[in-house]
């Protein structure tokens, strides 16, 4: 299995791409700490992926990852637990929907926060426990790896989203960033950017029938994405089979770009 003897964390991991990236980790060896705000949906997905394998592979942590301190103690909670970390996902997210001249500030700086500050936040705190972890041990050809979860809309602006688009671009440029600084210590970074897929982000839309039908006949393959094809991208992405990969961002958008 790819990810055996592996350490690895994903935010966002209660519910669609964040679960079902959780559940593949944990299918291919990792141990998973799940993190997340709402205990009852991080518990529910604990529970599944434990009843999944014979030994136990998940853990919950209840954080807010726009919270420094929140995220300080996850880092300390990683450490203490477990004195390694292989893998981190950056996955938590949200978005809520208006126009440029309708958005508030506080609208604005929730989307930043929740879908930007919280991977700088997450990247910056457990990256160094990754940092000092590979230093420490001084073998660079173990598989470490972040992934950070932008969108589709990072790289074409989507309509009434400015603020998840915008922040998404950021996503993909943090990556780089990161990337660079990470690499002397044999950390890959990666970001991921989804279409559309079926999750809770888009679950209202997918109740509208023209909202359907624009999916269908703007995608190439025809159809949203599932949660677990976004998740085999991301665990082939995490894992040491992109081992010349870094600073790449890979869309996972079904044929949306070139149609």
């Amino acid at each position: 299995m790819r990810f055996s003897d592996s350490i690895a964390l994903v935010t966002g991991a209660g519910s669609g791409i964040g679960k079902a990236a959780a559940f593949r980790l944990a299918n291919e060896g990792a141990r998973v700490i799940l993190v997340g705000r709402t205990a009852s949906k991080l518990e529910n997905a604990a529970m599944e992926i434990n009843e999944s394998n014979k030994i136990p592979r998940a853990e919950v942590f209840t954080a807010d990852v726009t919270d420094e301190e929140d995220v300080r103690e996850l880092a300390d909670f990683v450490k203490e637990q477990y004195g390694d970390l292989h893998v981190l996902v950056n996955n938590a997210g949200g978005s809520v929907h208006s126009k440029i001249m309708d958005t508030s500030s506080s609208d604005w700086d929730f989307v930043q926060n929740t879908n930007l500050k919280s991977v700088f936040l997450v990247s910056k705190l457990l990256g160094k426990l990754m940092a000092d972890s590979s230093g420490a041990d001084g073998d660079f050809t173990q598989n470490r790896s972040i992934v950070n979860i932008a969108s589709l809309s990072g790289h074409q602006a989507g309509a009434h989203i400015p603020h998840y688009s915008a922040a998404k671009a950021g996503v993909i440029n943090f990556t780089r960033a990161l990337a660079l600084e990470l690499a002397p210590f044999g950390i890959r970074v990666n970001s991921v950017s989804p279409g559309f897929a079926v999750t809770p982000l888009t679950e209202q839309g997918m109740k509208n029938e023209q909202f359907v039908k624009a999916i269908r006949r703007n995608t190439a393959l025809g159809r949203a994405g599932e949660p677990g094809e976004i998740a085999n991208v991301i665990s082939f992405v995490a894992s040491s089979e992109a081992s010349y990969m870094t600073g790449s961002d890979v869309l996972v958008d079904g044929g949306w770009l070139i149609k």
